[in-house]
């Protein structure tokens, strides 16, 4: 599945993808999220879970030049496609 179309899909058929298709490979805590980082096929995907009201707020296709990446690699090893 390319990112354009899993942007597209619903919330839903999102975490369905991932729980299905995703490898979980880090989360982070950031402001009141616990951001869950998943590889999917070949591009990564952030779940920002808000575990107060126990319910995913957003899910985002994260772009090889977003500075939040920076998060991640100061605590693990990404793919180089990634």
């Amino acid at each position: 599945m390319e990112k354009e179309v899993f942007k597209k899909l619903s919330v839903q058929q999102q975490v369905k993808a991932l729980y299905l298709d995703g490898t979980f490979i880090i989360d982070i805590r950031f402001y009141e999220y616990k951001i869950n980082l998943y590889l999917f096929e070949n591009f990564l995907v952030e779940v920002f879970y808000q575990p107060v009201e126990d319910r995913i707020d957003k899910i985002e296709v994260m772009e090889k030049n977003s500075k939040r990446l920076n998060f991640y690699t100061d605590q693990i090893k990404l793919p180089d496609f990634c």
